[in-house]
């Protein structure tokens, strides 16, 4: 019964076969879907999955790539958007130094003002970071006072988790603390408090292992959560009904209707 906190199901590479990638997110035990917006049209596209199945939400925000895209009105729409019933939070939304596809105070100037719509409607957010790790850590703690949220696919180290937890926020793990070249991370599944712990496929991308190198998709976080289990010295079972727990404690919507 594991929750999927982070996918990308509107993404092109399941143009071919969404529905059946829906159908084996079921048929594996997958009790919810968070499918993140990363552009304007993404985050329209996850609304709409949202609307058509019911074990899916939406996640409305700008991802740093995008970030140089936004037009006037833009920001109004993603408030707008957030008074959906099925849309959780804001995300991704965030900055990533490693490809640099947008410049990097635009990245800034994007990340706060999405932060000042999460404030102002009262929802979580969903954090991209990527090779940032010090200006994203500055500017939480500057700009995003009373807010919480989760920092997906976590890559930072052991003492950086430990001042997100103590900043209030939650993290998470996706397919690459399988993989077998990741020295750091499988510690700091471990070390993570259970209460703030949460898993995702970042689906298509970063598929865990034994699948690595195949397009990811929304079952595989069953393989990631069993992973984590063994880490930490549980069963899958036991993991997976705290971290569902945790998601929809976090994602207050979620909660609501569960």
């Amino acid at each position: 019964m594991v929750f999927d906190s982070h996918a990308h199901l509107d993404n092109i590479k399941f143009s071919e076969d969404r529905e059946e990638v829906i159908a084996r997110a079921r048929e594996a035990g997958i009790v919810g879907i968070i499918n993140a917006g990363a552009c304007m049209q993404s985050s329209a596209s996850s609304i709409k999955l949202a609307e058509e199945h019911d074990f899916i939400y939406a996640a409305v925000g700008v991802h740093p790539h995008d970030a140089k895209d936004l037009k006037a009105g833009d920001y109004e729409q993603l408030a707008e958007w957030t008074k959906h019933p099925k849309v959780v939070a804001v995300g991704e939304i965030g900055l990533d130094y490693y490809y640099d596809l947008s410049p990097r105070e635009i990245q800034k100037q994007v990340f706060i003002s999405q932060l000042d719509i999460a404030r102002q409607t009262g929802m979580p957010i969903i954090i991209h970071d990527r090779d940032a790790h010090g200006d994203i850590l500055e500017i939480i703690k500057k700009e995003a006072k009373g807010l919480t949220g989760v920092f997906h696919c976590f890559s930072g180290s052991m003492e950086m988790m430990r001042e997100v937890i103590k900043l209030g926020f939650y993290v998470a793990f996706g397919g690459s603390v399988t993989f077998k070249n990741s020295a750091k991370l499988p510690a700091i599944a471990a070390a993570v408090p259970i209460e703030r712990l949460l898993f995702e496929t970042d689906c298509p991308y970063l598929t865990p292992q034994p699948h690595r190198g195949k397009r990811n998709e929304p079952a595989y976080v069953n393989i990631v959560t069993e992973h984590v289990a063994g880490l930490r010295e549980m069963t899958m079972a036991e993991l997976s009904a705290v971290t569902t727990a945790n998601v929809k404690r976090l994602f207050t919507k979620i909660g609501n209707k569960c």
